[in-house]
Formats: structure tokens, sequence, C-alpha cells
């Protein structure tokens, strides 16, 4: 895999190169380095993270460390540049600029994952699972249902959540079946990453798109119906390889911790005022995002505070009912913490995500993604454009993708701005490395889901890919003709 991914960036490079040159400077004092020695350097060092990064499965390197180590060499190398030429001012105010913007989605993130994290300490999943486990549904009614779930459930939890929730309770149920578990899993996969493809909420590419201030919250959701096509046809291919008929019954008990149904409703309450504060007081999202981090807090100081008197009546009903399983359950119950929440949080995903931005920021400050955005949207047409780079995030993680796209700021249209967070949502699925859901349950299914199993289906996703778009560009012609 290291093999074609090293071979795309060539040409990706050589594609850059193919576009004339810009001049020694800009408009706005930028120096030109595209042509420079240390330009070069900077290509070659975050190739040379990238691969590393890619090879994050077989070499156990976290990804954050190489993106880390290649944003402060490229950043390193256009500060040398400038001083040489007697420029000063310029790379910090970019550096500080192309920051807050991480600092923003971020924080964002941070919040998000806390709640994720509070759901999954209060065992709120780990209920649904075991509900889902003691239905006793056949092979086929779990693989849609599984695959139906991940597509709702990610827009609002996130698809690489939603994907690792669904992918346990298909390990549960068909444990020792491994044909069915790998087939569940590219199914989970593809469902969750497309339903992330129609919310802000449900990839990082969205949320980036929406919180730029380009596409408003609810016109994401016109890109429903391409994204429900391009997880049912695949879906409704492979359900002709499942067998119908039930696995063993498994038994399963879970309750969930007081105060986890009030903390779902505090994350709805979070997102409302998050979409609420960006849509009709224009200011950043990242503002509800952060007063609703304050709810958790003091939701988690009363569950604190009554947490004695709550275990008391719990005891006295437990004792009344006879019920000692009850009493072992509750003499484990600590209680909620917040701030261990947030301190549980993504942070190799987080710190990923900066090093990502400021790797992408760097290039784009020394004039690649300039060049980029010459060839592919003035001599390619934007469609083609969009529908290339969709293709291109199943082998370069989709937030470089969509961070290029966005620092490139092409002059389109609604509908193609829409059509690249589609794309790049959804063409993360034609590989198991091509997205978070992939990667995660490619160490969550380690042997039974593996990059050669999803490869084996890459056609049948391709097709609802290749629908998907065609989808979007018919039912949502009208999103074409709006600018700006």
């Amino acid at each position: 895999m290291t093999k074609y991914f090293g071979l795309m960036l060539t040409s990706a490079f050589a594609l850059l190169f193919s576009a004339p040159a810009l001049a020694a400077g800009s408009a706005d004092g930028r120096l030109d380095m595209t042509t420079t020695t240390y330009g070069f350097i900077a290509l070659g060092i975050f190739t040379i993270a990238y691969l590393l990064v890619m090879g994050e499965e077989k070499l156990h390197l976290r990804k954050s460390k190489p993106v880390l180590v290649a944003a402060g060499i490229i950043w390193t190398l256009i500060g040398i540049y400038y001083v040489q030429n007697g420029v000063t001012g310029l790379p910090e105010e970019a550096f500080r600029h192309t920051l807050l913007e991480f600092a923003e989605l971020m924080l964002f993130l941070l919040v998000a994952m806390t709640y994720i994290n509070a759901m999954e300490e209060r065992r709120v999943f780990d209920a649904l699972r075991a509900w889902m486990v003691q239905k006793g549904y056949s092979y086929q009614q779990l693989f849609w249902l599984t695959g139906g779930l991940a597509f709702v459930i990610s827009p609002v939890a996130d698809n690489l959540t939603t994907a690792l929730l669904m992918c346990a309770v298909v390990m549960k149920v068909a444990e020792g079946d491994n044909r069915f578990v790998g087939l569940c899993c590219v199914n989970i996969v593809v469902a969750a990453n497309a339903g992330g493809a129609f919310s802000p909420f449900g990839d990082i590419t969205t949320l980036m798109v929406w919180q730029a201030g380009i596409v408003k919250f609810q016109e994401f959701f016109i890109l429903f119906i391409p994204s429900l096509i391009n997880f049912l046809i695949p879906a409704v291919i492979m359900s002709f390889f499942v067998e119908n008929r039930k696995p063993d019954p498994v038994t399963e008990h879970v309750e969930m911790k007081r105060g986890a149904l009030r903390i779902v409703a505090l994350f709805l309450l979070t997102i409302a005022t998050a979409v609420a504060c960006h849509t009709f007081l224009h200011l950043p999202p990242v503002l509800g995002m952060m007063t609703g981090l304050g709810f958790l807090q003091f939701f988690g100081f009363f569950l604190r505070k009554t947490l004695p008197k709550s275990l008391e009546r719990k005891r006295a009903l437990a004792l009344q009912r006879g019920d000692e399983g009850a009493l072992q359950r509750l003499g484990g119950v600590v209680p909620f913490d917040v701030f261990n929440r947030v301190a549980r949080a993504e942070w190799d995903t987080l710190l990923f995500f900066y090093g990502v931005v400021m790797c992408v920021g760097g290039l784009g400050f020394m004039g690649y993604l300039a060049m980029m955005s010459e060839v592919l949207y003035t001599q390619w047409d934007h469609t083609w454009a969009n529908v290339t780079l969709g293709v291109i995030s199943a082998v370069i993680d989709n937030i470089p993708v969509m961070f290029a796209v966005l620092t490139m700021q092409p002059e389109m249209s609604h509908g193609q701005w829409l059509l690249i967070t589609l794309t790049a949502g959804c063409g993360g699925s034609l590989l198991s490395i091509g997205s978070a859901a992939g990667v995660a349950l490619m160490g969550q299914a380690r042997g039974i889901y593996t990059f050669m199993g999803h490869l084996k289906w890459t056609p049948a996703i391709a097709l609802g890919y290749i629908a998907s778009v065609y989808a979007h560009l018919w039912l949502n012609a009208d999103s074409f003709l709006v600018f700006g």
C-alpha cells in the first residue's frame, strides 16, 4: 500500500509543477517558495510524514507524531527563507491565522468528544448494544440494523464512535463467524461515513465547511438522499452474500448509570446552542459548544453532590426487592468527573489534526495550494476536480484534502461546495484506510476486518460513490446556481 501511496503523491506533485509558476511575490507581500530548495524540502518532509501516518498499523507509531514534527520543520523553513530575504512579520501572521482556525475546530471537537466519552462512561452505548444483542436478530436483520443505525447515529455522534459501537455489537453477536463480521464491518464503515456526510457534526470535514461559514447548517441536509444512496447501493449488493440464519443466543444485562439520559439531552441542547450561535447571532459555533461544556460541568457537580442520597435510595430499593446483583452494581458506582472525560478525549486525533492543519497551512503559504487550485479549479471542471479529490481522500486522509480546498478558497457554487463535502466524506469508504472509522475497525476487529477484505468490495462501494454524485448533481441542481 505504501508503494501506491508514494506513486500517488508523486503524481500529485507532478500535477502541481505542471502549472505555471507564480511570480516571485504576491500582492500581500508573500514570497513564492514553490521552486526553491526550501519548498522542495518541505514537500519531501510532508511526504515522509504521511508515509509514516499510513504505516501506523504496522509501525505502531501514533499518527500525530510525524505530522507534529513535519509541521514544525515546514514553518521553520518558511521562517528561515523569509529572514534571509529580509521579510518579517508575514510568516508569524499566517501561522497565527492558521492556528486560530485549528483552535476553533479543536475546542469544538474536544467538547463533542467529552460528551461522547461521558455517554460511554454512563453506559449509554453499552445499553444500546445489550438491547440489540438480546433481540435475537438473524444475520440479515443484524446486517441491515447495524448499517442503518450507523447511518442514523453518525450525523450526531460522529462516524468514528458510531462505527466502533456497531462493530462491538456484531462481534458480540456473531463471535467466531469471521466472514460475517468482516462483511458487516465494511457495511458499517460505508454507512457511518455516508451518514456523517450530510451533517455538520458527522465528520471533521463537514464541521470545517460549516465553521468556515461557506455552507449554512440546514443546507447540509440536502445531501441526505445522495448520502443514503451512497450507503444503500453497496449494502444491497453485499446483503446477497449474507446467510439468512440466526446466531447463537447471547444474554447480556446492562444498567445505565444515573444521569445517562440527561447527559444525552444536554448534548442535544449543546448542539442546538452551537447552531443558534452560528445561525442567529453570527458568532463562531465553538462558543455554543464551550457553553455546553459548562452545562455538563454543572450537571457533573449535581451528580457528585446528590450521589450519597441516590445510593441510599437505590440500596433500600434493592434490599426491598432482594436483588443482590443490583447491590453489587451500586458498589461500583463512582461520582461523575467531567475533567476525567476531557482527559479521555482522542488526543492523538486532535494532535494529528493540528499537525495536518499546520502542514497544509504552511504548504499553502509557500504557494503550493495556489498552484494546485490553478490546475484543479481553473484548468479542470469543478465537478471533476471535486470528484477526483474525493477519490484521493481514500488514500490521503480527508482532513488535509478538505483543509487544502478551504485554504485555496476557489470560487465555487454552493452545489460544488456541497459536492466536495459529499465526496471527501464518502470517498474515504473506498479503502479501509481512507477514513478514521475504517482504521479504527481494523484495530477493533484485527485480522477479521482487513485492507484486502475491504478492497474486495471496493467496486460495489465505488458504484454507490458514483451514484451519489449523480444524485446530488440531479436532485440539487438549483444549488449549483447559487454563489457566495
